[in-house]
């Protein structure tokens, strides 16, 4: 039997992972909240855009204050428990798509943790930008295309 060797000088892309198939390198805390910080601007500038299609002044205010209330109980959840579900892994933090590589029934902790910390930066992002809109919406002047209708 023949086969066909590459003679090209491109190599093929090989993911690095470990014994247990779990990709390298493995996820760093300051990644995972840079990760956040920029996901929760993200956020922010889609609440503005998302604000702007409810017309109402009073149902614009009670939308932005609502956001701002469950971004802040998202963020104090987030980062308690995900920090928690950090140190209790002892460094053996897994991306969700190494979920396959997980065994027993206490494994997905190790996943949670760093979407736990991610979420809870997005939040933690996303509430002084919240109630920052909902001041700017409070004290806009009454014809103005921010006050609403």
């Amino acid at each position: 039997m023949t086969r066909t060797q590459r003679t090209d000088a491109a190599q093929t892309s090989q993911v690095a992972t470990d014994e247990d198939g779990v990709r390298l390198p493995r996820l760093r805390f300051t990644d995972v909240v840079l990760r956040g910080t920029v996901q929760g601007i993200a956020a922010v500038a889609l609440l503005v855009v998302g604000m702007l299609f409810v017309a109402d002044h009073h149902d614009r205010e009670t939308f932005l204050a609502v956001t701002a209330g469950f971004s802040a109980v998202l963020a104090g959840t987030g980062i308690v428990f995900g920090v928690f579900f950090w140190t209790a892994c002892g460094g053996d933090i897994r991306r969700w798509r190494d979920w396959r590589t997980i065994t027993g029934q206490t494994g997905g902790v190790m996943i949670m943790a760093p979407t736990l910390v991610r979420v809870g930066v997005l939040a933690l992002v996303l509430f002084p930008g919240a109630l920052g809109l909902y001041h700017l919406v409070d004290d806009a002047a009454y014809d103005s295309w921010l006050y609403g209708s």
